[in-house]
């Protein structure tokens, strides 16, 4: 089963933090093998409030997507991300497809 993240966020208020969280993601997610399989900078929410952007990351396991959270650069880097937009993160296994 893979694993993935779900990442719900505002737009980008920071774009010098965006920036650098991209920087800093990208060794991390080739690291973990990340596979970003869908984005949308206009999601229609229906209930989940302001969220204005939307990715899908898909991982080989939910234990590698836990372990890439967990990662010191991922956590280095996630402190830009959140600099950048509020954002909301959720781990989880699903077979898709």
């Amino acid at each position: 089963m893979k694993g993935y993240w779900l990442v719900l966020g505002t737009n980008v208020t920071d774009v010098e933090a965006q920036a650098e969280y991209g920087r800093l993601w990208a060794p991390v997610a080739a690291k973990y093998g990340a596979r970003v399989l869908r984005g949308d900078d206009a999601p229609k929410m229906l209930e989940a409030g302001d969220k204005s952007r939307i990715l899908l990351v898909e991982f080989e396991s939910l234990a590698v997507a836990q372990a890439c959270y967990d990662d010191p650069d991922y956590q280095a880097a996630r402190a830009f991300a959140m600099k950048a937009a509020r954002r909301e993160l959720v781990i989880f296994a699903a077979e898709l497809g």
